[in-house]
């Protein structure tokens, strides 16, 4: 994994100033739709990926909480961070899907995780267990993300 670009580009910004807000941008330049949650990277190892929102209003719903869509976009974050850092050169994956729970509400900043076993990288379907926390750890969303692994074309 020491040769990921994922993982030597977070290698070389979480120690800087803003290193995690830059982080995402960049992966926001590949994916633009990111944009919109204004996150920031929290940590990424092989595996496993953590993200930030911030409540703030542009992501809040009517009732002042941050918008569970937000949240969604925060956990799909983290999960395509983790796989890009995580998976085997040999494979590729695509989201197929996505089943979340919305356990409590979201009335603080919203820490997004996705994280699978190392041995889970096969092909075929794999579920990748994410959760978003708010500021006192308490779940406010707990599911899985469903990626389609296959192998890549041989060249």
């Amino acid at each position: 994994m020491e040769n990921n670009y994922v993982l030597k580009m977070w290698g070389k910004l979480k120690s800087m100033p803003f290193g995690g807000k830059l982080m995402a941008m960049a992966i926001a330049r590949q994916a633009p739709y990111f944009k919109t949650v204004g996150a920031t990277v929290i940590d990424i190892v092989p595996h496993q990926s953590q993200v930030l929102l911030t409540k703030r209003r542009k992501i809040e719903n009517h009732i002042g909480t941050v918008h569970v869509i937000a949240i969604c976009n925060g956990l799909e974050l983290a999960m395509g961070t983790m796989a890009e850092a995580s998976i085997p050169k040999h494979l590729r994956w695509i989201p197929k899907g996505m089943s979340l729970d919305y356990t409590a509400k979201a009335g603080s900043d919203i820490r997004c995780v996705a994280e699978v076993a190392a041995s889970d990288w096969q092909p075929g379907d794999l579920m990748v267990k994410v959760t978003a926390y708010d500021r006192n750890d308490v779940v406010v969303v707990a599911g899985t993300i469903k990626l389609w692994i296959s192998e890549k074309d041989k060249k």
